[in-house]
């Protein structure tokens, strides 16, 4: 199973996928609760792209998927996750440039790399909108933290608040670690991100219906040079559109 050690010696899960080796090498980084397989994989992207010739690495975060899940919320923040991803692309093409796409928590991690990181060729952000802006990350305008947190960890789910009630339902669906994505949830980033910094061509790739990714028009105009696609989908189901998958590509060749 491939894994690698990040620098305060959580073990990350990731899986690549061959392509044209003359191509850059697609990050994918996934949402909250979700993992590499739900939300790259089941939804086709992970196959529009390799058929388009592309290699492809996507990680599971800390506290996600097959990676390691500690407890402490010291663990855990997009911030730290983007020296996660970092880490990973050092492993794996060293100074070479890379595509970088995220979605909802994984958009905001992909902002904050791609502030940092001049090895970004181009980004890809969905699930988000106008919330990173004003909130500095996810909109937690729609769920605060300790609503989310709160739901997580409530022993009985029917006691939740119905605007954290989804959260709940996708993580017993997945079983995830309850802990471990409340301690990421009490610590969403909620800082300005100096978006102004960006320099990679970036799309902004939020779905019709997506309430979490509302207003994307002001995320789009707040990174130098963005484009702005909306397609079909709702926060969940926006990767699965056939549109939100020919839209990557042709960007992503660009």
């Amino acid at each position: 199973m491939p894994m690698f050690e990040a620098d305060d010696g959580v073990s990350l899960y990731y899986q690549e996928w061959d392509g044209d080796p003359g191509l850059p090498l697609v990050v994918l980084h996934h949402g909250f609760i979700a993992d590499h397989r739900t939300n790259w994989v089941g939804p086709g992207v992970v196959d529009a792209l390799v058929s388009a010739g592309r290699r492809v690495a996507a990680l599971d975060a800390r506290g996600h998927g097959r990676s390691d899940k500690p407890h402490d919320p010291a663990r855990y923040g997009e911030a730290r996750m983007a020296r996660d991803l970092v880490a990973l692309v050092d492993q794996l093409v060293g100074p070479a440039d890379y595509d970088l796409v995220g979605y909802s928590m994984g958009a905001v991690v992909a902002l904050i790399t791609a502030t940092r990181d001049p090895r970004v060729r181009r980004l890809v952000v969905g699930g988000v909108g106008e919330g990173v802006v004003a909130c500095g990350g996810v909109d937690t305008r729609a769920v605060g933290r300790e609503p989310l947190r709160d739901a997580l960890l409530a022993e009985d789910p029917a006691a939740v608040s119905p605007a954290a009630a989804g959260f709940r339902r996708f993580v017993d669906a997945l079983r995830g670690d309850r802990v471990a994505l409340a301690a990421q949830a009490s610590v969403l980033h909620d800082q300005p991100i100096p978006l102004d910094a960006i320099t990679a061509p970036t799309l902004v790739l939020p779905g019709r219906d997506d309430h979490l990714a509302s207003r994307p028009r002001a995320l789009a105009d707040a990174i130098p040079g963005a484009e702005l696609r909306v397609v079909a989908g709702d926060h969940l189901g926006t990767v699965r559109e056939p549109e939100f998958h020919s839209a990557l590509i042709e960007f992503l060749a660009g």
